[in-house]
């Protein structure tokens, strides 16, 4: 269902499965890092993930005070990024890979049990590459913020047995 923000039309997909993130991105558990998409504009996607105390990388991560890596956090936002890119992106036989990071800057710590909002957005596109900016927030708060590329690259051919 489309509503209007300050003039600009917003589809909210409350309803979108995990299932359906999957039939978009390639990525699997235990790296597939979308829980789910709360908000998508032409150019803007808001995404959710909740960090639960099971993740694999808790486990060696600082384990005495658990924190989600940094890495893991401009993960989030390529992933949030994907989603927004594949109705504009071309993916027949290629997949969204994450070209560039630039400007990362983490603000604050994420904990298990925290839930992260990512706001990617689209700063430009040159040729097949797309430029975007992202906000990730606990609550109010900003996690981490980046600038990232992303390019749609050829699906590798595996051998098969």
């Amino acid at each position: 269902m489309g509503i209007f923000i300050r003039g600009v039309p917003h589809f909210i997909e409350p309803n979108v499965t995990t299932e359906e993130i999957k039939a978009i991105l390639p990525h699997r558990p235990p790296m597939l890092l979308v829980d789910r998409i709360v908000e998508r504009t032409e150019d803007a996607i808001t995404c959710e993930k909740t960090f639960r105390a099971e993740e694999y990388f808790f486990q060696g991560h600082y384990p005495e005070i658990p924190i989600v890596p940094g890495v893991i956090l401009c993960e989030v936002a390529a992933q949030t990024g994907a989603l927004l890119l594949s109705g504009k992106m071309s993916l027949e036989n290629s997949v969204p890979v994450l070209t560039r990071l630039k400007e990362v800057k983490f603000k604050r710590m994420v904990h298990p049990g925290d839930v992260v909002w990512c706001t990617s957005s689209i700063s430009e596109q040159v040729g097949r590459a797309f430029y975007l900016t992202a906000v990730l927030k606990v609550g109010d708060v900003t996690a981490a913020t980046l600038t990232f590329a992303v390019s749609p690259a050829p699906k590798p051919q595996l051998a098969s047995d």
